[in-house]
């Protein structure tokens, strides 16, 4: 099983929660591309830039031989942890009763991600390269 995560590698929470993926990953089942990087609009023609920057997208390959199925917000977290087998936790978000406030409370965040990036880490955005995660595209 392989999941790729499309994230938004100029704010600093996203950053430091790929870095944190990336360091468990050890099976390499994840696959981490920067939304900001030129080449990704080529190699992933089927990823909608814009919808992307707004909610978290990831694609999951069985490895069946299968079509890929399209993951967004916290289900893609879930997903992610879960392979690098971290945070049980999230599971209990996708329960029914949860959900739609772990999805309301989600969106607020994507939609202040910046704002609450500033908050926590004093940074909005990264800059210059400063929070690169050396992850990028085949």
């Amino acid at each position: 099983m392989q999941l790729t995560l499309f994230y938004d590698g100029s704010c600093p929470l996203c950053v430091a929660e790929m870095q944190a993926l990336a360091a468990f990953d050890d099976k390499k089942r994840l696959k981490l591309v920067d939304l900001g990087r030129p080449e990704v609009a080529e190699c992933y023609p089927e990823i909608d830039r814009v919808a992307a920057m707004q909610i978290l997208h990831a694609e999951l390959d069985r490895g069946d031989g299968t079509s890929t199925e399209m993951l967004l917000g916290l289900d893609a977290t879930r997903w992610a942890w879960k392979l690098v087998n971290r945070k049980p936790w999230i599971a209990i978000l996708r329960w029914p009763l949860i959900r739609p406030v772990a999805d309301l409370c989600y969106l607020f965040f994507a939609r202040h991600r910046y704002r609450i990036s500033y908050l926590l880490t004093g940074r909005k955005r990264c800059e210059a390269g400063v929070c690169d995660i050396r992850k990028e595209p085949e």
